[in-house]
């Protein structure tokens, strides 16, 4: 007998609907800014490295609540899911507008289905101290941003829109 996929919040989007495309519309209808996904640039990019628990940030929802609509959607045992990873919405301290020395806008990147993660990282890595950063993206980019915490940056995530996001990052 074939094991399939067992869903878990590390799991990739891509992998799940490639396993289960029944789950495709029940994770559109539960995070509708995957309604993308349907762009297969963007299939190919975003779904190839957003996880379940980040594409749960992306339309609020609690990861657990995701994780276990999934898999009684294809009869797997409900789990409990902690540690919900958390994004920055409210303005911090450090954030000060004149501080801001590069702005990138990804759209154009994704939209060519280019990854933008190793061009905003090198230029992440150019900040001086109290130096800002500001990345335009037209969704929540959660494998970038944990991407970049793991490298010692903080962030604040400003949304400006449906499909608007504004990404603050300083070391």
């Amino acid at each position: 007998m074939e094991t399939k996929l067992i869903i878990t919040p590390k799991t990739k989007v891509l992998q799940l609907i490639e396993t289960y495309p029944q789950l495709e519309d029940l994770l559109i209808n539960m995070v509708p800014a995957f309604e993308k996904l349907k762009n297969p640039v963007l299939r190919k990019t975003v779904a190839k490295i957003a996880t379940l628990q980040q594409a749960a940030a992306i339309g609020h929802l609690r990861t657990e609540e995701l994780i276990n609509t999934l898999r009684k959607a294809v009869g797997q045992e409900l789990t409990d899911t902690a540690g919900d990873s958390q994004f920055v919405t409210n303005q911090p301290d450090w954030f000060n507008g004149t501080r801001i020395v590069q702005e990138f806008d990804i759209r154009e990147m994704l939209l060519a289905g280019e990854h933008p993660v190793n061009q905003v990282i090198s230029d992440l890595n150019k900040l001086n101290p109290g130096e800002i950063y500001k990345l335009i993206a037209p969704f929540l980019p959660a494998p970038l941003i944990e991407k970049a915490g793991s490298l010692n940056f903080s962030h604040w995530v400003k949304q400006e829109g449906d499909e608007l996001f504004v990404i603050y990052f300083s070391r």
